[in-house]
């Protein structure tokens, strides 16, 4: 292990940052790029059935906020305490990294728990609310109640990634998410048409293929490659331990949270302006939306091990390198996506329904719903970056302005001041993100140099007392 651990520090620490920061994060990139194929491949399939297929993509998108609530307790634990684990790694106190990690684990199993019950006892009503209509409600309770069951894979396999990329083994952490996809895509046919079990059988393939998934993380983490290792003493839950990685955590888990908050907002104002069909293309705009997170994510995650490392080493130069690269990558990934979003909205909207209505109302509203997508990689890069350095307050504030003091209230706000309402409900989305980015970069440029003066000053007292 000694010399696992000499090799990963050298190349965290001295490799040439623009070829390690493509070693981390291409894997990482094609990792969430899969990631997002669990929830994708479930809804082209049930998009696709004969006669209630429109109907049903509609039910299992209002599902969609407790899937996200789950995605942001697993990212509660694991965005919080991987970063951390690297700067521990990056100060050579590796068996503070080990204890961070086993915390986590602890955190997570404890959140599953608590998740299943609530969202088993409490589904119907939550699905009620969320935008669920007498005709939609039905495919909604075939699906949700089944992924519900399969919380823990998911959390486990979720959380706990983040970890193994941390430690720089970039492919283990894309073949995470490449097995459980993989399995995801083979079983859905499988279940859904061969074995006619419809919905149910979407909910079914993705949580047995999380359960793959969340086995492959628990052998990597506890096995002789791991250089950060998941040990049983390390699982006692310690406030000192946890409650950083919590704070670190809640950034990202507040991205992810009120993404459910922000799906019921959109859900219940386009329900009311536009039906079912408005509802129904809101679920393929999410979808497709999570192209241009998702791997801007990966991006970031592939540049978090280098940023964290480097700067509990206390080496600025090699931070401010990867933050530019990053900037750069993320810049050029947005700007791309909202190319294809504007002038070939067609392609997105065909890969999920055949209907004709519900294909004309999506083609209209990603137009609208995705205009300021070209420069929401700045927004991520500058947002997950504040992550890495540790700087927890900054990034949570960032994560509250735009979802929580922006977008929500602009879902309400615009269609009292523009006639068309449906019109207005999806523009809510690009408006809030143009301020939200303009801001991000304020912010960001003012709070990075202070940091990094501070990183080199410390730097230069550490030499001066050697």
């Amino acid at each position: 292990m000694d010399t696992a651990v000499q090799n990963e520090k050298t190349d965290l620490g001295t490799g040439k940052v623009g070829r390690l920061l493509f070693r981390l994060a291409i894997p990482t990139v094609a990792a969430q790029v899969v990631n997002v194929l669990y929830n994708m491949v479930d809804r082209m399939y049930i998009g696709h059935i004969d006669v209630i297929g429109a109907q049903a993509l509609t039910g299992v998108g209002v599902c969609m906020p407790l899937i996200m609530i789950i995605s942001a307790f697993a990212a509660l634990a694991g965005m919080g305490g991987a970063p951390r684990a690297s700067i521990m790694m990056g100060r050579g106190d590796y068996p503070a990294a080990e204890k961070i990690l086993g915390n986590c684990t602890t955190l997570l199993l404890i959140l599953a728990g608590a998740l299943t019950a609530v969202f088993l006892v409490f589904g119907r009503p939550m699905l009620m609310l969320f935008g669920a209509s007498a005709d939609t409600i039905a495919y909604a309770m075939q699906y949700m109640p089944i992924y519900a069951a399969g919380t823990v894979f998911v959390q486990i396999a979720l959380g706990l990634n983040p970890f193994i990329t941390a430690q720089g083994f970039a492919k283990t952490g894309m073949l995470t998410v490449l097995i459980g996809a993989a399995l995801n895509i083979v079983l859905d046919p499988i279940f859904i048409f061969t074995f006619d079990l419809g919905v149910a059988g979407a909910a079914l393939a993705t949580i047995l293929s999380q359960a793959v998934s969340c086995i492959w993380v628990f052998c990597f983490l506890a096995g002789k490659r791991a250089i950060v290792r998941l040990r049983p003493k390390n699982l006692r839950p310690e406030a000192s331990v946890l409650l950083p990685c919590v704070l670190l955590g809640l950034s990202p888990f507040i991205m992810q949270f009120t993404e459910s908050v922000i799906a019921v907002c959109f859900n219940a104002s386009l329900q009311q302006y536009g039906g079912d069909i408005a509802v129904g293309a809101m679920t393929i705009l999410t979808t497709v939306m999570q192209f241009s997170l998702l791997p801007l994510m990966g991006l970031s995650q592939g540049a978090q091990p280098i940023v964290s490392f480097n700067y509990g080493a206390r080496n600025s130069g090699r931070v401010k390198q990867a933050f530019r690269l990053l900037l750069i990558a993320s810049v050029l990934y947005s700007a791309a996506l909202w190319a294809l979003a504007m002038f070939a909205p067609q392609v997105l909207a065909s890969i999920f329904t055949k209907d004709p209505a519900l294909m004309d109302m999506t083609v209209y509203a990603l137009r609208i719903y995705m205009a300021s997508t070209v420069v929401f990689g700045v927004q991520i890069a500058c947002q997950q970056t504040f992550i890495a350095l540790g700087n927890a307050k900054t990034s949570l504030f960032l994560a509250v302005f735009r979802k929580i003091l922006l977008l929500i209230p602009l879902i309400y706000l615009l269609p009292a001041l523009i006639p068309d309402k449906v019109f207005a409900v999806y523009l809510a989305e690009p408006v809030a993100d143009a301020i939200a980015v303009a801001t991000t970069a304020i912010v960001f440029t003012v709070q990075f140099r202070r940091s990094m003066k501070q990183l080199d000053e410390e730097a230069a007292a550490l030499a001066a007392e050697s």
